[in-house]
């Protein structure tokens, strides 16, 4: 049975690349709009989302929070900010941001709850919660609650920064005087009450006459109230919840307000206060609201590692855990399951195939693939299953894979294109995995098959070292082979390359004769010790780059005389 066939889905259909990340500033919406590639696995995230999200469009949920995680650099803000372009819908160069996906989202469920959600009267408030926090709030309990608070003012147009002027504010917009106010004040001060506020110790006797003139209140009413706001002022969760419910009520019409909190899992850090505010809020939000106002965080920390903290009970925060039902993952930790799920899933007779060819060679198979003692472990297939799920690669491959693609990332990139997630992994799999479909059950992928995937996003250098290497008369197709295998672990520390790891690392076959492929491979390091692009220490066998090549080169050609040698040993010993 060719390797091609054992597969549930056609191992050559198409799986979307990188995703190009997009300027940040506002004015770039229509080009990240454009641009942003949907792959499968942010597909499913989507799919995900919305799903859920039409649950309180259509009735009552309190599962009204995402938590999306993944390392930095993974494109979890990025995404976050799609999702509060699209949640919003606005117009961006004459298309309603959702129409952007039409052709990015192959789904057309996931595409109409999309619009759905686009058509839903909704308020979106994105921010990053660090830069909307002043510089002391963490020290406070209530931290949390006061950024989504003053967010919350700034979005209806009130004064975020003094949330006791905010709250003036909201009571004259409810009384309908909050415009004779304004009036009121720059007939008084000469000023825009909108550009002053901020400055509201300064401006007493102008805000008191102006309220005193717009609203029912006394001048010494209005002097009693500046004089005592601040100190008056009193926030809690469960108000700052009713204020948003509130709020959603008189706007009507299933209207929604989404909080988007950008590197919500570092402002917490392990501060359980804060991750117990957090709780509160989302708690007090979804009994108040019913699904109407939701909040989307990101992390660089999955939820159960932020409820874990030192000196907390899991029940601490049993809460936030039901609330932040949706949760995605943008991070590469289970890439192995990924890729099995989307790339390697076998149908009826690919399973029962490799089961039996399993069964077969499973002695020959932990013979054949070990590693040097000094080798950290690395995974081997563990039974039956795990072979048919991971075949025709070899368990050791998925993190060595992801070790590589950080180091050339590190040392032999050219900066531009390579993505450390999963998506690089995905196409490095799938990749490989085309290169051999035409294979017969029983064959391996070596790890030199990966090379292809990651040559496009080398230094220039490096690809000349090899496209010499394959032009070079002196050297065989196995030789390049070989050398590419060095390339991809001179910086892995984790796999020392010697005789015995080498040979794990290149063998293509079941019935692979180890004690053969061995001699092979130290025949084929001669020759590539001759042509200067390996060089031997200990051990170990070192790929070298062009300028290392250039050093042992002039090494190499330096001719030293015997009488130079002769005179040089006699100093060493005869003047100690």
């Amino acid at each position: 049975m060719k390797i091609r066939d054992m597969f549930y889905k056609d191992i050559t259909r198409d799986i979307k690349g990188v995703i190009k990340i997009g300027q940040k500033d506002e004015e770039n919406i229509y080009q990240e709009l454009e641009e942003y590639v949907v792959t499968r696995e942010l597909s499913k995230h989507f799919d995900d989302f919305f799903k859920n999200y039409k649950k309180s469009i259509l009735g009552y949920t309190d599962k009204m929070g995402v938590w999306i995680s993944g390392f930095f650099g993974s494109g979890k803000s990025h995404f976050l900010k799609i999702l509060s372009y699209l949640l919003e819908n606005k117009e961006v160069e004459g298309k309603k941001a959702i129409t952007y996906f039409d052709d990015k989202i192959q789904d057309p469920m996931v595409l109409a709850d999309m619009k759905l959600a686009g058509e839903t009267s909704t308020d979106v408030i994105l921010f990053n919660i660090d830069s909307k926090s002043d510089s002391d709030s963490k020290a406070n309990k209530d931290a949390i609650v006061k950024v989504f608070m003053r967010v919350f003012n700034d979005m209806q147009g009130f004064c975020g920064s003094i949330p006791w002027v905010a709250d003036l504010e909201r009571q004259m917009t409810l009384d309908g005087t909050y415009d004779d106010f304004k009036a009121a004040f720059k007939e008084i001060s000469g000023k825009e009450w909108v550009d002053t506020r901020e400055d509201f110790y300064y401006e007493e006797d102008a805000i008191i006459e102006a309220l005193s003139r717009a609203t029912k209140m006394s001048e010494e009413a209005a002097r009693n109230w500046y004089n005592k706001a601040e100190e008056n002022y009193t926030l809690s969760v469960d108000k700052f919840a009713k204020r948003v419910r509130e709020y959603i009520e008189s706007k009507g019409n299933n209207h929604h307000v989404i909080f988007l909190v950008d590197e919500m899992g570092q402002y917490i850090g392990d501060d359980s206060d804060l991750m117990l505010n957090l709780q509160t809020v989302v708690e007090d939000l979804g009994t108040e609201c019913g699904g109407k106002a939701w909040v989307i965080v990101t992390s660089q920390q999955d939820i159960d590692s932020m409820t874990n903290m030192k000196g907390t009970k899991r029940n601490d925060f049993s809460k936030i855990q039901g609330r932040f039902d949706t949760r995605l993952s943008l991070s590469s930790a289970n890439v192995d399951e990924v890729i099995k799920r989307r790339i390697l899933r076998k149908n009826d007779v690919g399973k029962n195939t490799l089961k039996l060819l399993y069964e077969n060679k499973s002695s020959v198979l932990k013979n054949l693939i070990t590693f040097s003692a000094d080798t950290p472990e690395k995974k081997i297939y563990t039974d039956a299953q795990d072979f048919t799920e991971v075949y025709p690669f070899i368990p050791y491959q998925f993190k060595l894979m992801q070790e590589v693609l950080t180091s050339v990332r590190i040392h032999g990139s050219s900066g531009k294109h390579l993505s450390e997630g999963e998506r690089s992994m995905l196409s490095a799999f799938q990749e490989s995995c085309i290169r051999f479909a035409n294979e017969e059950a029983g064959a391996l992928i070596p790890f030199s098959a990966f090379y292809d995937t990651i040559e496009t996003f080398l230094d220039s250098g490096i690809k000349t070292v090899i496209y010499h290497a394959q032009e070079n008369k002196r050297l065989k197709p196995f030789d390049v082979k070989l050398l590419k295998v060095l390339f991809m672990i001179k910086y892995v520390k984790e796999i020392p390359a010697n005789i015995e790891n080498l040979t794990t690392l290149m063998i293509s076959h079941i019935d692979a004769d180890k004690l053969e492929l061995a001699k092979k491979i130290e025949d084929s390091l001669k020759r590539l010790i001759r042509e200067t692009l390996v060089q031997k220490n200990g051990d170990e066998y070192i790929f070298l780059t062009h300028e290392e090549q250039d050093i042992n080169r002039e090494i190499k050609s330096i001719n030293v005389e015997m009488a130079e040698t002769i005179r040089k040993i006699s100093e060493i010993i005869f003047e100690d």
